[in-house]
């Protein structure tokens, strides 16, 4: 009987086999050259187009691989020349190695469709290792032998072969399910007939929920009894729950956040001096952004357990206060009258309630009074607009020659009647108006 060895020895040694291992080197170097020049061409002019990020990731994809392009087109065409003036079994190698590029082409440019870098680079070899061992005949022989390295635990039995269909089926139903559910999400997203909070717990679940379907149609797929964890899941879970409490007390926040509907996107919220509107709910945090472009990111469980301001909850309105005083000389109903027409002049007051202004005090030397002012857009931010206010009231009190005290000291200097000496100072502090000294 004719080993194995012997077959391929004979066959490595064949004229015809170095002729075509040349002729294959040489398309290849030729197919390389060729792309140095051609490929940063037609990269360059695949980034003109516009409006359609999909293909054009395609595209580019498809153009970095313009050498394995052009090296299966020569060795289609070497197949063709050598089959019509020679013995098919003269260019069976060439047909192999035009198979293998052709797999390795249609692999690594649709393995692109995945977005990280590394799951894509180990998908494309195991797909391409996968496909070159059909080509070559020795699939059976490869699974046989994956199958062979086995590692039985209890009633079950995980082989090589078995691990590899179960991670390749799992990671493929698991990268649809995911783009079923941010598709499934984002039309979610659209409906108005739901509110903001509703459609992010909608949009989380179904994601969450087909993920764990897929994983499960996965593994019960390759043959995997699941019932068989259920002790081991158990114990697993039981730890997870001591490890995992902050994790686990979060996801569950995130949820009765989501179902209370206390707080949704948009809304401009107050949290332990964080001053910012939200910008997303996530299962494990909700991301808030403040006026200065930080992003913080803050555990759901501080939205239960925290007081939470919510400026936009039941209503876009917002009453927000300023604080002044005057001079005693000033006629208090011209300063209130003064005080209201100088806010409505502000461009975010809102017009439609109209401010008002009380005195709230005799101080010390100034009359009290408190501005009191409505706004619909407090994610634009509180300090600018009690600023501009601020500053529309100085503009109309100095117009107007109303004064606005501010502290003044007074320093009694006493002597000695015995000597002349100065015995000591005496330092008085009052607050006075400008005009009344």
């Amino acid at each position: 009987m004719i080993s194995w060895a012997t077959i391929a020895l004979s066959y490595l040694t064949a004229p015809w086999f170095a002729y075509q291992i040349a002729i294959i080197a040489v398309l290849f170097a030729l197919a390389k050259a060729l792309s140095l020049k051609i490929e940063p061409r037609l990269e360059a002019r695949a980034r003109e187009i516009r409006g359609h990020p999909s293909l054009l990731r395609v595209v580019i994809a498809l153009l970095r691989r313009v050498e394995w392009i052009l090296f299966s087109l020569f060795l289609f065409i070497m197949l063709t020349i050598m089959r019509s003036v020679t013995w098919p079994s003269r260019s069976h190698f060439i047909s192999v190695a035009l198979s293998l590029s052709l797999a390795w082409l249609f692999v690594s440019v649709f393995s692109r469709v995945i977005r990280n870098r590394l799951l894509a680079k180990t998908v494309s070899w195991l797909a391409w290792i996968y496909v070159a061992l059909v080509i070559l005949g020795f699939d059976d022989e490869a699974g046989t032998f994956l199958d062979e390295l086995a590692l039985p635990i209890g009633e079950l039995r995980f082989s090589v072969l078995l691990v590899l269909k179960a991670a390749l089926l799992l990671i493929a139903t698991v990268w649809i399910a995911v783009a079923l559910g941010r598709y499934f999400e984002e039309q979610v997203q659209k409906s108005d007939e739901l509110t903001p909070s509703i459609r992010v717990l909608v949009g989380k679940v179904a994601k969450f929920g087909l993920i764990l379907i897929a994983a499960t149609v996965a593994l019960s797929s390759v043959g995997i009894d699941l019932s068989a964890f259920a002790v081991f899941s158990g114990a697993v879970g039981l730890g997870l729950g001591f490890g995992l409490q902050k994790v686990i007390s979060n996801f569950i926040s995130g949820i009765i956040i989501l179902l209370d509907k206390s707080i949704k996107p948009g809304d401009t919220i107050s949290l332990e001096g964080t001053f910012g509107w939200i910008r997303e709910l996530r299962a494990r945090f909700v991301s808030v952004v403040t006026r200065d472009g930080r992003e913080y990111l803050i555990p759901n469980e501080d939205f239960i357990t925290h007081r939470v301001i919510n400026w936009s909850f039941s209503d876009d309105l917002v009453r927000l206060d300023v604080k002044f005083g005057v001079s005693y000389d000033a006629d208090p109903h011209e300063v209130s009258r003064l005080a209201i027409a100088a806010a409505m002049t502000v461009g975010r007051v809102e017009v439609t309630r109209r401010p008002v202004c009380w005195l709230t005090g005799f101080g010390d030397s100034s009359l009290d009074f408190v501005l009191r002012f409505w706004i619909r857009d407090p994610q634009q931010g509180l300090t600018n607009i009690r600023g501009k206010v601020l500053l529309a009231l100085w503009d109309s009190f100095k117009e107007n020659n109303i004064n606005i005290p501010y502290p003044h000291r007074e320093i009694i200097v006493k002597k000695d009647p015995a000597g002349g000496q100065e015995a000591g100072i005496v330092a008085a502090t009052s607050l006075k108006s400008p005009d009344r000294d």
